[in-house]
C-alpha cells in the first residue's frame, strides 16, 4: 500500500463569521464550529484515503477563544496518523487579523475518521510518514491517545494500553 505524506492530506478553509450563525452575545455558536471542523476533517481523511469517510468520533476539543461576529476563521485539518483503516485528524482554528493577515490560533480538536467503500464497509488506508517535528509529537501521541479512547469505551483492557502504560511507568 502507498505511502503518503501529512502535505497531501491537509485541507484549509477560510471563512467569516455571519450573523445566522452566532449567539446572543454575537458570538460563533459551538456546534457551527464544530461543523466547520467536522467538513475540513473529513475532506484531509478522503484525501488522504482516497475513499469516502464518516466521523467516527470527536475525541478532543477546545474552545479556547471566542470567535466573534464578522471574524474571518481559518481551519487547518491535517491526518496525524492513520491506522488499519481509520485516521486520526488534527485541527487549528485560527482567527485572521483582516488588515494584516496574521493569525492567533483560537481553537483546536481531534477528530476520528474511517474509510469506507461504496458498500460502507471500512477499507484500509494508506500508512502516514510524519516530516516535521510537530507531526511527529501528534503522530506519536496519537497511539496513545487511541489507546486511551478504547480503554473508556471498555474495547481494551488497560493493561492492553501499552503505549499508555509505559507513560505512567517511565514516571
Amino acid at each position: 500500500m502507498q505511502t503518503k505524506t501529512p502535505s497531501a492530506s491537509i485541507t484549509y478553509n477560510t471563512d467569516m463569521v455571519l450573523p445566522s450563525e452566532t449567539n446572543a452575545l454575537n458570538n460563533l455558536f459551538g456546534g457551527e464550529l464544530l461543523a466547520r471542523m467536522d467538513r475540513a476533517a473529513s475532506i484531509a481523511a478522503g484525501r488522504h484515503s482516497g475513499h469516502v469517510t464518516v466521523t467516527a468520533s470527536v475525541n478532543h476539543v477546545a474552545f479556547n477563544k471566542s470567535v466573534p461576529l464578522g471574524s474571518i476563521l481559518a481551519i487547518e485539518a491535517k491526518v496525524s496518523r492513520a491506522f488499519t483503516t481509520s485516521m486520526e485528524v488534527y485541527i487549528d482554528v485560527w482567527l485572521e487579523d483582516r488588515s494584516n493577515g496574521t493569525r492567533i490560533k483560537a481553537n483546536e480538536a481531534i477528530y476520528t475518521f474511517v474509510a469506507v467503500d461504496e458498500t460502507g464497509k471500512p477499507t484500509k488506508v494508506p500508512q502516514l510518514i510524519p516530516e516535521t517535528e510537530l507531526e511527529k509529537e501528534r503522530f506519536n501521541g496519537a497511539l496513545r491517545r487511541k489507546q486511551l479512547s478504547l480503554v473508556l469505551a471498555g474495547k481494551m483492557k488497560p493493561k492492553e494500553a501499552t503505549e499508555l502504560r509505559a507513560l505512567f511507568m517511565d514516571a
